[in-house]
């Protein structure tokens, strides 16, 4: 074992992504059908979605809170690593976004476990209760992530999870000059992750990068 890590390319990406999970058959037809509609593929790749189906396993999350709908792809994913009786909420700001996630919802037999609140992140999140959620996981705009993971400290209990989605900034995470609008507010923000002491935190390469939490104190 040495200390130097293993440069990770695009093959080891590749080489992961064949000795995943398989994806599940409706995950695939729901992609499919979002780019019909024009909804922007930026959702998580199968490889991420099995992480964090894991990491909720091994944390025995029943109810998570999401910020960042988009077509349901992530919400989905999530449902499935929950109980019977497990609760995720999802915010979403486009109405457009938030009927189309609600059609593959009922699509997937998931409408007791998955619910769609409609407004932006910062509003809706208030108004959740405290210490209520084993899990968050935001992947909204970029620019609000220090009020999103705000409101995640506050509703997630001692020992759950936050997670939160793009640290790699779109790939263009050293890039001086970045051409995504996002990207300078994403390496802002991870300063902020990687200085909360609320959190035992590391990145994971998976994706665009995962920022994987565990709280640790209130």
């Amino acid at each position: 074992m040495s200390e130097s890590p293993t440069l990770i390319t695009a093959q080891h990406f590749d080489y992961i992504a064949a000795r995943t999970t398989r994806e599940q058959p409706l995950l695939i037809e729901l992609k499919a059908a979002a780019r019909e509609a024009g909804i922007p593929a930026i959702w998580i790749n199968p490889a991420q979605a099995s992480l964090m189906q894991i990491l909720l396993r091994l944390v025995g999350a029943r109810r998570v809170v999401e910020v960042g709908t988009l077509a349901g792809y992530s919400a989905l994913a999530m449902a499935e690593a929950l109980p019977p009786d497990g609760r995720l909420d999802t915010i979403e700001f486009l109405p457009e976004h938030a009927d189309f996630a609600e059609t593959w919802i009922e699509k997937a037999g998931e409408t007791h476990r998955v619910t769609v609140h409609r407004g932006a992140g910062v509003s809706v999140l208030p108004g959740l209760a405290s210490g209520s959620y084993d899990a968050a996981f935001l992947d909204a705009d970029k620019a609000s992530y220090p009020q999103y993971l705000e409101e995640s400290l506050r509703l997630v209990r001692p020992g759950g999870l936050v997670m939160v989605d793009n640290a790699f900034a779109f790939g263009q995470l050293f890039d001086e000059q970045p051409t995504d609008g996002e990207a300078n507010a994403v390496k802002a923000f991870n300063e902020v992750m990687a200085a909360e002491t609320r959190l035992a935190t590391v990145i994971v390469p998976v994706g665009d990068g995962l920022w994987v939490g565990v709280k640790v104190s209130a």
